[in-house]
């Protein structure tokens, strides 16, 4: 599996490239195909970066990370 940055990431927002990507505990998902990452934007959430912090706040837990396939992981620096 291949290893990204964070800076690589925070280059798959929606915006920048159409990529959408975020990641969770160490892994990397694309849900560019996902209807509520439209934009790159999920309620008050954006993507290109590591969301395993934020999961504490969401209204569900990290099975919806179950319908995706991780693409990659992010570099630990």
């Amino acid at each position: 599996m291949r290893t990204y940055t964070r800076q690589q990431l925070a280059l798959r927002n929606g915006q920048d490239r159409p990529e959408i990507w975020v990641a969770f505990e160490g892994y990397i998902y694309d849900v560019s195909n996902s209807r509520l990452w439209k934009n790159g934007k999920h309620y008050e959430h954006w993507a290109g970066q590591d969301l395993t912090a934020e999961l504490q706040d969401a209204p569900h837990t990290a099975n919806v990370f179950d319908k995706f396939e991780p693409i990659g992981q992010l570099e630990d620096r």
